[in-house]
């Protein structure tokens, strides 16, 4: 196995456990990159650019033939075999939602956004039944009430914004907003996609490119320009997470079996997009999940993380009051969707046995499947990883702590 790439003097562990998840955890495309004090120390990429199986849980691969022909992202014809390559970008998931919790989060830092307004107050509509005093607070630390909606919606109303607003505005909650926290797995992106569309005026999407990633030379979209989508690497589809796959687990109920009950606040609330959609399909990665669809490089998501706790060429997004409110833990527990005890502050998972990060101040978010993106402010360390080759888990992927417990033996931990 080839892998490409730099590391600083220092960081050479990093570059050991990479090669390693190709070699031992069934790896097949894959990038890190890795800032300090906004510098770049760690830059690897390696494997094929597009996926021909899932990881197995057990460290195995099932890939498939690996010179058989398949579609790519911009509907051309590939390889399995072609290259990753510096500059891939793929799919990241969840990991999206630390940038559009980003979003809101510097409109609170611009005086645009009120974290302790209720909702209703710049969207009248989702006062119906019963969340009148969610706050816009309780959408970022997932304790809005509604991480599931009664009428799921398919792939195609997901993707329109009206419909999408009116689906959360009309729906009950599961729970007194404020009272308790529950992953919010694809109503948070709509949550805060129109928050930021009733605040601004613009899509969300919009927003990121032009005052996030444009700013900063990110490699990062929510919302997929056709003109970037020969770039994006194929993955393969998983059905559901499965029971382990980096979660501690509570006793008498594990994740799998949460998901198997259709009733389950767990399989509602992955299930809000009702088939899953087509991850490959143009259209999908075109659309403005801030969720789940995002699509970065593992430079990217770096990048952007270094920007929120430092200056990255001149550009720094947060202040650190900002950087202080990510982190300042609002919801610990039992989490009421993952089953799992979770920590978040607002708008970022924090360092903790469901999420290890790179320590007790670290925040970021993970993306089902394996991607990761986090912030370290005591070391000065923001850290991305992406891949093709997407496990059952939902966070803690075991190829990604490794990087992680790599980042950490550099820094002489």
């Amino acid at each position: 196995m080839n892998v490409n790439g730099t590391v600083a003097e220092g960081f050479e562990p990093v570059r050991e456990a990479f090669l390693r998840n190709f070699e031992t955890l069934g790896e097949q495309g894959a990038a890190v990159t890795v800032y300090r004090d906004g510098r770049k120390v760690v830059d690897l990429w390696g494997g094929t650019k597009n996926a021909t199986g899932v990881a197995g849980t057990d460290g195995t691969g099932v890939a498939g033939d690996t010179g058989s022909t398949v579609g790519t992202a911009d509907g051309t014809d590939g390889t399995d075999a072609a290259p990753w390559e510096h500059g891939t970008a793929q799919i990241v998931r969840s990991a999206t939602k630390g940038v559009a919790a980003a979003v809101l989060l510097l409109l609170v830092q611009r005086g645009e956004l009120d974290l302790d307004a209720p909702v209703g107050h710049y969207w009248p509509e989702f006062k119906a039944r019963g969340k009148e005093r969610a706050l816009v607070r309780h959408v970022l630390a997932h304790r809005a009430g509604v991480p599931v909606l009664d009428r799921p919606l398919t792939p195609a109303e997901a993707a329109d914004p009206d419909v999408t607003a009116a689906a959360v505005a009309a729906q009950t909650p599961a729970w007194k907003p404020g009272s308790d926290h529950g992953y919010h797995a694809q109503t948070y992106g709509w949550l805060t996609a129109e928050l930021v569309c009733r605040v601004t005026g613009r899509s969300i999407g919009t927003w990121i490119a032009g005052e996030i990633a444009g700013p900063l030379g990110l490699d990062l979209w929510v919302g997929l320009p056709a003109a970037e989508a020969g770039r994006v690497g194929r993955v393969a589809q998983i059905e559901a997470p499965a029971a382990g796959g980096g979660l501690r687990l509570r006793p008498k109920r594990a994740v799998s079996e949460a998901y198997a009950d259709p009733s389950s606040l767990t399989r509602r609330a992955f299930g809000a997009i009702t088939p899953q959609p087509d991850e490959n399909d143009p259209a999908y990665r075109a659309a403005v999940l801030p969720a789940s669809n995002g699509v970065a490089t593992a430079d990217g998501l770096a990048r952007f993380y270094a920007s929120l706790i430092g200056e990255v060429d001149g550009v720094r997004l947060f202040t650190p009051e900002s950087a202080g409110l990510a982190r300042a833990e609002q919801s610990a527990g039992p989490d009421r969707v993952l089953v799992v005890h979770t920590r978040f502050g607002l708008g970022y998972m924090l360092h903790g046995s469901a999420s290890p990060l790179l320590g007790e101040g670290s925040f970021g978010h993970p993306g089902r499947g394996g991607s990761l993106g986090f912030a370290d402010p005591e070391s000065g360390i923001a850290f991305g990883y992406v891949t093709n080759g997407f496990r059952k888990s939902v966070t803690a992927d075991p190829r990604a702590q490794a990087l992680v417990r790599a980042v950490r033996a550099a820094l002489g931990g």
